[in-house]
């Protein structure tokens, strides 16, 4: 699993006029599945985007978390995570889980993150969502689980 990780002002998403996942200071978390990935992956992944050291300290560095100040996440699908450039023009899917495989493994990282304790919102699963954010910063991180080797 993959997710890109941006801190943010507020953020949210929509699905044509309907606000479906709105949050105030915190993370927006986009997140792709691989066919191979796994609940224990959503799971560990979770663990790791909650406790994140990337928001500022009263020093101004970067040692607290969004479960040290109370902010919330937006969590939303992101396939294209999983997008291949490495040869032509237009990216290639191949590694990117189908839906099937990869919806229930989404939904898992929200829960695992709620369970943490971190309010989390949500996009809408294939929706054509449009997301706005303002990235605080900015700071923007990619994270992975299992580590590549």
């Amino acid at each position: 699993m993959r997710a890109l990780v941006q801190r943010v002002t507020w953020a949210r998403v929509t699905v044509g006029t309907d606000v479906v996942g709105e949050i105030g200071p915190g993370l927006c978390v986009l997140v792709g599945v691989t066919h191979d990935d796994t609940e224990a992956d959503a799971t560990k992944l979770a663990a790791k985007v909650a406790n994140l050291r990337v928001f500022d300290d009263s020093d101004g560095a970067m040692n607290r978390s969004l479960l040290d100040t109370g902010g919330a996440a937006l969590v939303v699908s992101q396939f294209t995570l999983y997008g291949d450039t490495r040869k032509g023009r237009r990216p290639g899917w191949s590694d990117a889980a189908p839906p099937a495989v990869a919806e229930p493994l989404i939904d898992a990282f929200s829960r695992e993150l709620a369970a943490t304790g971190v309010p989390v919102e949500t996009g809408r699963f294939r929706a054509d969502m449009q997301v706005a954010l303002v990235n605080d910063g900015p700071v923007t991180l990619l994270l992975e689980v299992p580590t590549p080797d």
